[in-house]
């Protein structure tokens, strides 16, 4: 923490722990989560956007892009309150760029298709598969699927290859693409 008083979350709310409060109002649907998502993006600079935008039963998970459309961290909206942050788990802990891992974490050498098959394996038994492996700075990211529809998450370690399943987002509710 600072003596100039600004801690761990920085001057206006987008230190190293990513979090921008919200306008105290509800966040009622995917367009609602989208703007909060925006407004967060809008705070990173570097000119970036919201792709992804999916409803859990616990918030909303959203995907910030670069402008050549390529992502770069994932965060979460809260529902009451509109707040966002970056999400737990593998955004905070692993990503290249944004997280506590953009000092340096080591060369990825974990290729999509291997992501792919390592969140598989550890899936293995529980009845579900996973979709194509997303690609984050320093990780993966995929759907985890049950009978072809959205189920949970799963993340893959760019650099070591470990698996982290998101256990934090609740039942799945809807999805929009990249508005």
């Amino acid at each position: 923490m600072g003596t100039d008083g600004t801690g761990m979350i920085g001057t206006d709310g987008t230190g190293m722990m990513g979090w921008v409060g919200g306008n105290g109002g509800p966040v009622a649907d995917l367009d609602g989560a989208r703007e909060q998502a925006a407004d967060f993006a809008r705070s990173l600079g570097g000119d970036l956007r919201v792709g992804e935008v999916m409803r859990f039963s616990n918030h909303y998970y959203a995907q910030i892009l670069d402008p050549g459309g390529s992502r770069v961290t994932e965060v979460l909206v809260d529902p009451g309150t509109g707040g966002v942050q970056m999400e737990l788990g593998p955004a905070m802990m692993w990503n290249s760029r944004y997280g506590m891992a953009a000092a340096g974490f080591g060369t990825p050498e974990v290729s999509a298709e291997e992501a792919l098959a390592a969140a598989q394996r550890a899936l293995s038994g529980d009845g579900t598969t996973v979709g194509p492996a997303e690609e984050f700075p320093g990780y993966y990211t995929l759907h985890r699927l049950q009978d072809g529809e959205v189920a949970g998450m799963v993340s893959v370690n760019a650099v070591t290859g470990a698996v982290w399943s998101h256990g934090w987002h609740g039942r799945f509710v809807e999805m929009s693409e990249a508005g």
